[in-house]
């Protein structure tokens, strides 16, 4: 759960919104505007207003004023998850603040403690942690340093290093019972979870229902929403109904709050420890999951017009600036263009002379490896498939195995004439889903019906059938997924295959792109469609598949 180690952070940004500004700082109309829009969490007009008030700072030569308004569109743009652009506007404003002057110091905090933040959203940890105690040495007051220690403990949860982050929350667990209630219910809530993280024999039912009792006695709604989600994980391996019970709790509390991040993983959890009604709770899961989706992809597209919007405008104040600097700069790169012009087409000439060579030798390769990808496909995978298929079936019969080794030595012998054919298609597809089901691993096709591979080329089915039995080979393999599911949907021209499972999924998944993701995108190109790997934000690995049904490339 995203909101479940950053509730602390909370009170921060709430004291911000209350501080008063220092005296030296000039009078800004634009500002004014951006942050009454700010408050009322109306966030792309406060950003406008933001850039506006930046450009107004700017003219009177006022550092503290940028960098105030630096820091409040890094917030935002934080918010929205544009966490590098976010970085560099703090880091911009870490520059403008005069570290001399004390009536900046809560500023200056603020945005080490917003530098901390974006930096564990990045899983830069070690930096989070650097920040954090830079924060602490401008902290004004004792109150707000214990924010950024607990801060410190959270990174230490997301690190594994447990007995670091129990060290901490043990230490201000004390002061905050003396003074605030709210937090000491969360760091109590947030403490017994991490104890049984590091010992699953600790039982944190006290503590929880500790924290929860002072949750419900407040009315703090998102600290009881954290405590069912870290009693249902509790329970989940000890007592599935009690599990359950607290994963339906969560799932009601999210909903009070409108958390749809918490409706998601509550749904989830729901799903896990319901195994009479998984495929209901599935169905809601993906549907809300779509849905919320949506509606952010909706959000990102009109935030990301604003955020071009104040930058095309920053833009335009430069250019009416540097209109003359540009028209001399663009008489020299005429010059130095027309005598590029010169050199590039002599280059040119030796270079269509080397491409013709080597147009030969790529033809070979491209044939060598058209003929590589053809044998993974239908015989390292096909052997996979049955012995999958084997082990999953010990009842199967000789002539069934005997079958399937024909076919795939029928296809083997056709890929030197590219001409491996599909009989009763639809039939053999589910057949290849159907073999990876077992009592362990569910494979559950959704709106699986003949009629979707209607008006289909030949050749986009066959590619489809090795990319999703390459997908589910993949998952036997690595995901210790225990539920998978195949949606299929026809929409106007295109068919929609999304697989959706419940596993370990793929760390770090921009970074780890290996071989297996881009041969199936390139595979999947190749038929004119698109492929999307999405890490699911509650666990496991989502695979959009888009295909259009009257493909080019047959």
């Amino acid at each position: 759960m995203k909101y479940l180690f950053f509730s602390i952070l909370f009170f921060c940004f709430t004291v911000s919104c209350k501080k008063n500004s220092p005296k030296s700082e000039l009078i800004n109309p634009e500002y004014d505007k951006a942050y009454s829009f700010d408050t009322l969490k109306i966030h792309d007009s406060a950003y406008i207003y933001y850039g506006k008030a930046l450009e107004n700072f700017k003219q009177k030569k006022d550092n503290f004023g940028e960098a105030k308004c630096l820091l409040a569109m890094a917030k935002i743009l934080d918010i929205k998850g544009n966490y590098f652009k976010a970085q560099d506007f703090s880091l911009k404003a870490k520059t403008l603040f005069n570290i001399n002057d004390k009536n900046q110091f809560y500023h200056i905090s603020d945005n080490f403690n917003n530098l901390g933040g974006i930096s564990n959203n990045l899983k830069k940890y070690n930096e989070a942690k650097e920040y954090y105690k830079y924060a602490m040495k401008y902290a004004e007051t004792e109150d707000v340093k214990i924010i950024f220690i607990a801060n410190i403990a959270k990174i230490y949860k997301e690190e594994k290093k447990y007995s670091q982050a129990i060290k901490i929350y043990d230490s201000i667990a004390p002061i905050l019972k003396k003074k605030d209630t709210f937090s000491y219910a969360r760091v109590l809530s947030n403490l017994s979870y991490i104890k049984w993280l590091e010992n699953n024999s600790y039982n944190l039912e006290p503590l929880q229902s500790q924290a929860l009792e002072i949750q419900k006695r407040i009315n703090d709604k998102m600290g009881q929403n954290a405590s069912y989600s870290h009693l249902a994980d509790y329970f989940k391996t000890k007592d599935l109904k009690k599990a359950l019970l607290y994963a339906n709790k969560m799932y009601q509390v999210a909903k009070d709050v409108n958390s749809s991040d918490d409706q998601l993983e509550s749904l989830q959890k729901i799903t896990a420890f319901d195994s009479q009604n998984y495929i209901s709770n599935f169905n809601q899961y993906i549907s809300l999951r779509d849905s919320v989706q949506n509606a952010r992809n909706i959000d990102s597209d009109k935030f990301a017009t604003v955020v071009y919007g104040v930058e095309e405008g920053k833009v335009q104040n430069q250019i009416l600036k540097t209109q003359s600097f540009k028209q001399i700069v663009g008489i020299a790169a005429l010059v130095i263009a027309l005598i590029s012009v010169f050199f590039w087409n002599e280059k040119r000439k030796k270079h269509i002379r080397q491409e013709k060579e080597k147009e030969k030798e790529l033809e070979v390769k491209n044939t060598e490896l058209r003929y590589s990808k053809k044998v993974h496909d239908v015989v390292a995978n096909g052997l996979y498939h049955l012995m999958i298929d084997i082990e999953n079936k010990p009842e199967i019969n000789k002539v069934k195995i005997l079958n399937d080794m024909e076919k795939m030595y029928e296809e083997s012998r056709d890929i030197s004439h590219d001409r491996i054919t599909e009989i009763d298609f639809h039939e053999r597809f589910g057949k290849m889903m159907n073999s990876y089901y077992t009592e362990e691993q569910k494979v559950i096709p959704i709106k699986y019906v003949e009629k979707i591979w209607e008006m289909i080329p030949q050749n986009t089915q066959s590619e489809l059938f090795y990319v999703v039995r390459e997908i589910l080979v993949n998952m036997k393999k690595h995901s210790d997924a225990k539920m998978v599911v195949l949606k299929f949907e026809r929409e106007g021209d295109a068919l929609h295959i999304t697989y959706t499972d419940n596993g370990k999924g793929i760390k770090n998944l921009d970074s780890q792109r290996g071989a297996g993701i881009k041969n199936t995108e390139n595979r999947i190109d190749t038929i004119g469609g698109d492929i999307i790997f999405e890490e699911n934000p509650n666990g496991g690995l989502i695979i959009k598949i888009t295909i259009p049904t009257h493909s080019k490339y047959v």
